[in-house]
């Protein structure tokens, strides 16, 4: 895959980033994975040193603040910037270009996954059709019975836990970062998928 940034360009993004103010590493980190809407996050060893560098050439500053140290741009980052806002939009373009790069990446693995997902579907469903088959030829009157009450009760137990677990889980995901359109997009698909194979099973049921 190409790289995210051209040579030096994240450097200058770096300086446009703490043109608004102070901030430490994490909160450039997130900055910048906010701007690629989830497809990318760069890693501290990626970073931290770029932000070194620019403090060398005296750029950046560093700010302690409790345990952590905060990036301020200096005088000479700002007119460094200034100097080059032309290749700043370029720079800004080229991430947009990369967002759609690796959002369309994304979506085709997802596209392959599901493939391999609906197929994993079919066949649990299959599997699942021809066991009930075989139990309504051994006990026509199960879906009547309290056997047949307790597996309601269960499925019903099954799917109101699969929400709940998932609905915390999106919230402890989406209180560090928020949740990506391509990550809506594979919970829409997935569940999609899921509630054809469910509803294929129950009409199996109903025969």
């Amino acid at each position: 895959m190409p790289p995210v940034f051209a040579h030096g360009a994240l450097r200058l993004y770096l300086l446009s980033l703490l043109e608004s103010g102070p901030k430490h590493g994490y909160e450039l980190i997130k900055a910048l994975s906010d701007r690629f809407g989830g497809t990318y996050s760069p890693s501290a060893g990626t970073i931290y040193p770029r932000l070194g560098k620019l403090e060398e050439e005296g750029l950046v500053a560093t700010e302690a603040e409790g345990r952590r140290t905060n990036y301020r741009i200096t005088a000479a980052g700002l007119v460094e910037l200034n100097r080059r806002r032309d290749e700043l939009a370029g720079v800004e373009n080229d991430i947009s270009a990369s967002v759609r790069r690796l959002a369309d990446n994304l979506r085709e693995d997802i596209r392959v996954n599901m493939r391999g997902l609906r197929a994993d579907l079919a066949a649990t469903a299959e599997a699942a059709r021809t066991s009930a088959r075989t139990a309504r030829f051994t006990d026509r009157g199960t879906r009547h019975t309290p056997e047949g009450d307790r597996t309601l009760k269960e499925a019903e137990m099954l799917i109101q836990a699969f929400r709940d677990d998932l609905r915390v889980e999106l919230r402890v995901q989406a209180s560090a970062a928020p949740i990506s359109s391509v990550t809506l997009e594979t919970i829409r698909t997935v569940l999609d998928q899921a509630r054809i194979s469910i509803r294929s099973s129950l009409t199996a049921d109903s025969h």
